[in-house]
């Protein structure tokens, strides 16, 4: 007889577990479904997680993907998983309204290109996480799940803390600057922002066309690895073209020697709240002699202002018609960032894009020599202060450079809320990358049972 899985305990399971019970006729998909929902309905007055949900419409979805299963049809490698997706990504039959109420109502005829391969995939699309407004910096009505008087982060809030709160196993966010890797660590998740050009961003709201880039939230390295296999080039976005490899093969593979990790301490260094301090001089006691401390020399300091020279100048040309349209129905924030982006020269925008590759071939010998380097992902805890989303200080050159990054909740702060260990690969490198994640995630595990 098949040991079913309690009813109760399906929302702490990964996707990777989800997909394996499925397989098995342990579970089906219309039970993981419900069970998903049940806890979006009884957590959602709350949190405020979600832009949109639909139950009939994911049912719907989850009986289908049961249809097929018991059919005997072929089934995706996400076959039952249920997702969210942030709402500045299309989906067809769902409004993408970017948290702005100029696009009330708005409802996409087509798939994103990330949502028609997550459906390809088998997963069942449960709505539209909350996004702060148009992607930037003022907050959605979103709180942390950990302790609603805290920021979840963003501008990926709600997709971070709906994987947090169990609400499902999986969701998808964007990143310009540090909105995957930042509400990753304050929510105590899994986040993986993909190399520049992985992911194909066709029908997601354009923000900074050379930095925006898709990225997701999970429970663990598998998931996150699993979920980025079924992307790719999709020959619409010119600028996706990279392939990164067999992710998940790579990913959940032992590494044939021991990594070598760099701890990099930044020019922001001084920003790190005590406790986060504490815990990386612990976590270089567990690496030993295959971590090593090293800092990045003062130039890549400049980097932050190059991000918000390209960040500014790109979003004012492609959303300033929001701040044009209707200067009353957007925040102030918006709107300084607008004014911010018009004053920009050429001149200056194109220095700063320059500089994207300079910077990137500096970091070539540091990925000569480890395997991964790992860095913070903010600051400390997330802060309380609901009206902010955050310093994504520790993000910034990455998502500049274009580097794939992951972030694990392997620390916490003064109030016991998580704090993110951010992993950073050489471009192109995302497989050895969650691969180092892993066996990482193993490591500190080992040393946490061999203390107690």
């Amino acid at each position: 007889m098949v040991k079913q899985v309690a009813i109760d305990g399906i929302t702490e399971l990964t996707a990777t577990q989800i997909t394996a019970h499925l397989a098995e006729g342990v579970l089906s998909a219309e039970a993981v479904t419900n069970a998903c929902l049940d806890r979006i309905e009884a957590m959602e007055p709350t949190l405020h997680a979600w832009a949109f949900c639909d139950r009939q419409q994911a049912i719907m979805q989850a009986k289908e993907a049961d249809r097929r299963r018991s059919q005997g049809l072929p089934l995706g490698p996400l076959h039952g998983v249920p997702i969210g997706l942030k709402d500045i990504i299309d989906a067809r039959g769902m409004p993408t309204e970017n948290g702005t109420s100029l696009d009330a109502g708005n409802r996409p005829w087509d798939d994103a290109t990330v949502t028609q391969r997550l459906r390809n995939a088998g997963a069942v699309i449960l709505g539209k996480t909350v996004t702060s407004e148009l992607a930037y910096f003022n907050p959605g009505p979103t709180v942390n799940p950990h302790d609603p008087t805290r920021t979840p982060g963003g501008s990926s809030s709600g997709s971070a803390a709906a994987v947090a709160a169990g609400m499902v196993p999986f969701a998808v966010g964007t990143q310009t600057n540090g909105s995957v890797i930042r509400p990753a660590s304050f929510c105590g998740v899994v986040g993986y922002k993909p190399s520049f050009g992985s992911v194909p961003r066709t029908g997601v709201l354009k923000a900074s066309q050379s930095l925006d880039q898709v990225g997701f939230f999970a429970r663990s390295v598998e998931d996150v690895a699993l979920a980025a296999s079924v992307m790719g080039a999709d020959g619409q976005d010119r600028q996706c073209a990279l392939n990164p490899g067999p992710l998940l093969e790579t990913a959940l593979s032992v590494p044939l020697v021991t990594p070598d990790i760099a701890m990099v301490h930044t020019p922001f260094s001084e920003r790190l709240e005590p406790e986060t301090t504490q815990g990386f001089a612990e976590l270089i006691e567990v690496l030993g002699e295959h971590g090593t401390e090293t800092a990045l020399p003062e130039v890549f300091g400049r980097g932050v202002g190059w991000l918000a020279t390209i960040m500014a100048s790109e979003m004012a040309r492609n959303l300033g018609h929001y701040a044009e349209r209707e200067p009353d129905q957007v925040s102030d924030v918006f709107k300084a960032l607008m004014q911010q982006g018009q004053a920009i020269s050429a001149v200056d925008y194109l220095a700063a894009r320059d500089m994207q590759p300079v910077l990137l071939e500096a970091l070539e010998p540091l990925f000569e020599r480890f395997d991964a380097i790992i860095t913070p992902a903010a600051p400390g805890e997330a802060p309380t202060d609901l009206s902010t989303t955050g310093d994504p200080i520790f993000c910034t050159l990455w998502s500049l450079c274009g580097l794939p990054a992951i972030t694990l909740p392997l620390l916490s702060g003064a109030n016991n809320m998580p704090v993110g260990v951010q992993i950073v690969g050489a471009y192109g490198q995302d497989a050895r990358l969650l691969r180092t994640a892993r066996w990482l995630l193993a490591q500190c595990h080992t040393n946490e049972e061999s203390a107690t």
